[in-house]
């Protein structure tokens, strides 16, 4: 049997590299075929390692799935954009290379990340994710997301549907 040692941690400047291919890694994963791919491509080139540097001076809330310095995951949370809804935090994003999904480690990473939250305050938790994109509506779902809310959000020329789903309870220590 073999074991894999793996942490959940917070991001350090040396991450900014990794951050950024696991981001190009699993954005193509998720988004080939719903974004435009244009407008993909744009996205992802944004979000290189000088930005992931930038991000993690500012000290924004960002956590990293890490297996002896090889990033598999990452996630960026804080307090609700969207203060008209009901949820004091959100995560931004949650992500994980394709090769590390279906493993229970993006609940892991969710879990980690909604606890992060908590303890700034923010007990209930909405999260965002497009109705085309099926694994992610039902990773969320698995959860125990409820749909809370839909919404339209320009990407190029085209418009697509984002889903909201909240989680109220307190998350599980």
């Amino acid at each position: 049997m073999v074991k894999t040692a793996f942490s959940i941690r917070h991001a350090r400047p040396g991450d900014a590299e990794e951050i950024a291919r696991v981001h190009d890694e699993s954005w193509r994963d998720a988004y080939r075929g719903v974004i435009p791919g244009v407008e993909l491509e744009r996205m992802i080139a944004r979000r290189g390692p000088a930005w992931w540097l930038s991000a993690i001076e500012r000290g924004t809330g960002l956590l990293v799935l890490d297996f002896d310095n090889k990033i598999g995951g990452y996630s960026t949370y804080g307090r609700n954009r969207v203060p008209s809804m009901p949820y004091s935090g959100e995560i931004f994003e949650l992500y994980l290379s394709p090769q590390y999904q279906g493993l229970g480690l993006g609940r892991r990473l969710f879990a980690v990340a909604r606890r992060e939250l908590a303890e700034h305050g923010y007990l209930s938790t909405i999260v965002w994710a497009l109705a085309d994109n099926e694994k992610a509506l039902a990773f969320y779902r698995s959860l125990g997301g409820q749909t809370v809310r839909r919404a339209e959000e320009r990407f190029g020329n085209d418009m697509l549907t984002r889903v909201a789903f909240g989680f109220v309870s307190a998350p599980v220590r």
